[in-house]
């Protein structure tokens, strides 16, 4: 067997983080040999778990944060984000929910909520979708071309809509235009955005559940 460097061979699968692949190449040995060098040696492999997180944190991001902000800019972040508090899918590991997904029949809220991600976030634009949900009754075209003109996404972005089969009578005038899931598909941004959110409750001393809401400083 090859006598490796012991302290290299710790330092770049440790430190470096570098796979055991990697590391042979570095060596210019068989990654065989690495492996085998480190259950020699004692050296404890990751487990599955901490290989993935490694990988994902190399994982190039497919957005751009703005990092000088303007006062109004400043302003536009904390919007969004609250925005994304209350109605945004929120990351979930055991459903696999790596998506952003803003959710809303309110036309001024997702424009608001996508300036937020196209000017704060800089994110890359054919990379929105929009889920339509709206009811049988409804002209299906139109309520598009609405969204279209609203969000400014490109109608080949727009995913098949989701029609609700049991409309009521009653519920003419509800949901006039539907409503629409503005998503992102970045697990690197979701939690980024949920980071933004944590930070500014526990800057603002902002508790929930059942917890003491004190005072907020916008």
């Amino acid at each position: 067997m090859a006598n490796l460097p012991i302290k290299l061979v710790k330092n770049l699968y440790y430190k470096k983080e570098l796979s055991t692949i990697e590391i042979a190449k570095r060596l210019k040995v068989t990654p065989w040999i690495v492996q085998k060098f480190m259950i020699k040696n004692n050296l404890p492999r990751r487990t599955f778990e901490e290989a993935n997180a490694i990988v994902f944190k190399r994982k190039k991001t497919t957005f751009l944060i703005k990092q000088k902000l303007s006062s109004r800019e400043k302003e536009l972040k904390i919007a969004g984000i609250m925005l994304y508090w209350t109605e945004g899918a929120k990351f979930n590991p055991l459903t696999r929910a790596t998506v952003v997904d803003f959710v809303n029949s309110n036309p001024q809220m997702i424009r608001l909520f996508l300036t937020f991600l196209r000017k704060i976030c800089g994110i890359d634009e054919k990379r929105l979708r929009v889920l339509l949900y709206c009811y049988v009754n409804q002209d299906i075209e139109f309520l598009k071309k609405y969204w279209y003109k609203v969000t400014e996404i490109p109608l080949k972005q727009f995913t098949k809509p989701y029609i609700r089969r049991d409309f009521l009578l009653e519920k003419i005038g509800k949901m006039k235009y539907g409503l629409v899931h503005i998503r992102y598909c970045d697990k690197k941004l979701l939690i980024r955005i949920e980071d933004w959110i944590d930070k500014y409750l526990n800057k603002n001393n902002i508790r929930v559940g059942t917890q003491v809401v004190n005072e907020v400083c916008l």
